[in-house]
């Protein structure tokens, strides 16, 4: 596969197939994604992969953290800004209306998007979860860095024929998942992943967000 395939074809996928992932794999992806770009070479990236039976004991922890806290522990960080203005705000609200017409949840039903939220803290029955955290004496250029770590995480992940979801709703739990993955107290949990095969006749995987043109957001001076 191509660079150009591998970003095209990359999506979140939020329903996967219970298929396992070869651990050799994943090892190789994440040896390779080491390479990505990090300012001064700091590489401030730190990941944890858990499947197999300790993933299951973590995804019944949060089974249960989430009757206890349903709306979440106190948060490091903002994943949007609070006061989010145009055109971003729009386009939250648009790549979320066309995520539930996918699966014929009507705006109106909470209960029904609530549950739907809440199939990410299952990581949408994906065989392999990653985690990413980040020292905390780090600052916005090295998350910079994470981002591009990931990004090449993912697109390697397509060659090897896989699929994945980055999830920053996991900084509503770090606490417990902090707690779960033994973080140090220097480290703060930034995002996780849901890692596996596509189910490709799942609704929810059916539609693709929408990317505004070039020139919505590029201006060239002089080419």
């Amino acid at each position: 596969m191509n660079v150009s395939d591998a970003v095209k074809s990359r999506k979140s996928v939020r329903q996967f197939l219970p298929d396992p992932v070869d651990s050799a794999v994943i090892r190789e992806v994440l040896a390779k994604a080491a390479h990505a770009p990090s300012g001064g070479n700091l590489q401030p990236w730190r990941v944890q992969v858990v499947g197999g039976a300790s993933l299951a004991r973590f995804k019944s922890i949060m089974a249960r953290r989430i009757e206890e806290a349903s709306a979440g522990e106190s948060t490091e960080y903002d994943v949007y800004p609070r006061e989010l203005t145009s055109p971003y705000r729009e386009r939250r609200y648009q790549v979320g209306e066309d995520l539930y017409r996918s699966i014929g949840v009507a705006r109106e039903d909470r209960p029904a998007r609530l549950r739907q939220f809440a199939r990410n803290y299952a990581f949408f029955d994906a065989p392999l979860a990653l985690f990413c955290s980040v020292d905390r004496q780090m600052g916005p250029p090295q998350w910079a860095d994470l981002g591009m770590f990931l990004q090449t995480v993912m697109l390697l992940l397509r060659e090897a024929g896989l699929h994945s979801c980055a999830q920053e709703c996991w900084a509503r739990y770090a606490q417990t998942v902090g707690a779960f993955l033994d973080l140090p107290p220097e480290r703060m949990l930034f995002c996780g992943m849901a890692i596996g095969h596509e189910h490709t006749d799942a609704p929810i995987n059916q539609w693709r967000s929408a990317r505004v043109p070039l020139e919505a957001f590029a201006q060239f001076d002089g080419i």
